[in-house]
C-alpha cells in the first residue's frame, strides 16, 4: 500500500547567488523564492532549497552538499530536440545526449548539462516520436 508521500524539496549548494539565480531562472524556468537567508528555486510542485554564501543551515546531511556535487533530473515536457535547442539558445554546453535513460515515468530521452558550479543536470523527455506524450 503506498504511503501518502510525494517529493517536496532537495538541497543544492551554490557558490554565487546572482550567477546561480540567473542560470536556474533562465535555463530551468525556476521561480526565484527569497528566503530569510538566501534563495530557493521553485519548479512546479517541487523546490530546490539552496545553501550558499552567508547561509548556515541548522540541519545538514552527514556529508553536506557542496557546490558542484549535485546530480538532478528535470522532466522536459516536449520533444528532447526542443530541450537541446533551448540549451543552445541559452549557450549551455551539452555534456552528453540525447541518450535513452530510465526515469520516474519509464524510458525517456535525456540530455545532460551542468550548472555554473558544475552540478550535473539532466532534462528527460518522455515525448514519443509518434507525438504521444507519456
Amino acid at each position: 500500500m503506498p504511503l501518502p508521500v510525494t517529493f517536496d524539496h532537495c538541497v543544492v549548494h551554490v557558490s554565487d547567488w546572482e550567477r546561480s539565480n540567473a542560470f536556474y531562472r533562465d535555463v530551468l524556468g525556476a521561480e526565484l523564492v527569497r528566503r530569510p537567508q538566501g534563495w530557493a528555486y521553485r519548479l512546479g510542485a517541487a523546490q530546490l532549497n539552496l545553501h550558499g554564501p552567508g547561509f548556515h543551515p541548522a540541519e545538514v546531511a552527514r556529508l553536506p552538499v557542496e557546490p558542484g556535487n549535485s546530480d538532478l533530473c528535470f522532466q522536459w515536457h516536449g520533444p528532447i530536440a526542443d530541450a537541446v535547442a533551448h540549451l543552445e539558445r541559452c549557450r549551455v554546453p551539452i555534456d552528453a545526449g540525447p541518450i535513452e535513460r530510465f526515469g520516474a515515468k519509464g524510458t525517456g530521452i535525456s540530455v545532460y548539462f551542468r550548472d555554473p558550479d558544475g552540478s550535473l543536470l539532466e532534462f528527460i523527455s518522455y515525448h514519443r516520436k509518434d507525438g504521444e506524450r507519456t
